[in-house]
């Protein structure tokens, strides 16, 4: 029979605002199922000291810490008429005590049970590992039944992915009856480009944007359009001959010209200046030409890879900065481009004796040529591609008129 509960004399003797705090640390050793009946409480108030003297039976004592029994504690609750024993009381004064043990187990135990529901295999392998399940509990703020609902929203999308150019707006239209719901920071997009990570090139700075784009969706398929000029297409040409154009993220996503590029170079600027200045000079005998106009964006990287998964052979230059070299190592890493005239001696030779400076602090290390960091850190001068143009002009006219045979030295 269950021994009746004082809880007047209870409140008196270990309740209160001051014991607060030695409640609590009696109510965890229970919590964390320690069974061990000799323990030791540090830095006790002399509020808390006094009430387990009290309670004990204790000579006071001037000191902050205390060798206690648990069995000893129990007796004196009940020999004191206040509880059948400590835990009863602190359940009297703060409520029922909870099995972390078991309650930890039993997450564990619902969780798996989710994981086990991803049957879509790009998620199935995210979850396989500790990251993807770590990005799971952060997405839906530690809630199995949060990162249920996110598994589920997920595998609809992956099902569709690569898409054929349909717009990320539409795509979560057709799914989730709501435009916006595939927005950049939603938890369920991350969950959805780390799953498909595995299948897009490898670009730490590449945005969701580009990311959706190698996935087959547009995000404002209309925005920053790719500069291009005479690239060969196996039937009807996509631009007047010798005259540049662009192509928008939509139509590459969408309707991509069958490229006639297998085993034929092309060359890829920064600056949409040096397309301008080839078609001026060269027009229908310019070699084929892009223009990633700065860091690409999805466009600029649609057509690159098309063009290298074509067979192209792609020959970069940009500007002699270090945003150009960060550039340069993005377009040779990812599309497997190599470098036109853009090395150390081509530095060497362009630099000029005074000019705009770079900031030896912001260096970016060249990963093509281990020179050309050392050679711009030494003579410290910005180099524009649009500085060194006509440097570049022949090897383009050359190039055409050989038949697509790079005839750089």
């Amino acid at each position: 029979m269950e021994m009746p509960v004082d809880l007047e004399r209870l409140r008196r003797l270990l309740g209160g605002a001051d014991l607060a705090v030695l409640r609590r640390r009696l109510r965890a050793r229970y919590e964390r199922s320690e069974w061990r009946d000799v323990f030791t409480l540090n830095r006790l108030s002399a509020a808390e000291r006094r009430a387990l003297e009290g309670l004990l039976g204790r000579t006071a004592k001037d000191a902050g810490s205390m060798r206690v029994y648990a069995s000893e504690l129990d007796g004196a609750v009940a020999r004191a008429g206040l509880a059948s024993d400590l835990r009863a009381a602190l359940e009297f004064l703060d409520g029922p005590l909870q099995d972390r043990q078991a309650a930890r187990l039993a997450l564990e135990q619902t969780w798996s049970a989710v994981v086990s529901q991803a049957d879509e295999p790009r998620l199935k392998d995210l979850l396989s590992g500790p990251d993807g399940m770590m990005l799971l509990r952060r997405l839906s703020a530690g809630s199995p039944e949060h990162a249920a609902s996110l598994l589920i929203q997920a595998r609809n999308v992956l099902a569709r992915l690569p898409a054929c150019g349909i717009s990320r707006a539409q795509l979560a239209a057709e799914i989730f009856g709501d435009s916006h719901a595939l927005d950049t920071g939603r938890s369920v997009v991350k969950l959805i480009l780390r799953a498909a990570s595995a299948s897009l090139s490898p670009d730490i700075e590449a945005r969701p944007r580009e990311q959706w784009a190698q996935l087959g969706v547009a995000v404002n398929e209309l925005a920053r359009p790719v500069l291009h000029l005479n690239l060969p297409v196996k039937s009807n040409a996509v631009s007047p001959t010798g005259e540049p154009d662009y192509l928008s993220l939509r139509k590459l996503l969408r309707r991509s010209p069958a490229w006639d590029v297998a085993g034929r170079e092309i060359f890829v600027c920064e600056n949409p200046e040096i397309v301008g200045i080839a078609a001026d000079r060269l027009a229908a005998d310019c070699a084929p030409m892009v223009c990633t106009d700065g860091m690409p964006a999805a466009a600029q990287r649609t057509l690159l890879a098309q063009l290298a998964n074509g067979g192209a052979r792609l020959r970069y230059h940009g500007d002699f900065d270090w945003p150009g070299v960060n550039i340069g190592n993005f377009v040779m890493q990812a599309f497997g481009a190599m470098p036109w005239r853009f090395g150390a001696a081509d530095y060497l030779s362009a630099c000029p004796d005074d000019g705009l400076e770079l900031r030896a602090e912001e260096c970016v290390e060249a990963r093509w040529d281990d020179q050309l960091s050392k050679a711009m850190l030494a003579k410290r001068m910005t180099v524009h591609e649009e500085a060194i143009v006509a440097t570049l002009l022949p090897d383009l006219a050359t190039s055409a008129k050989t038949g697509w045979q790079h005839a750089i030295d």
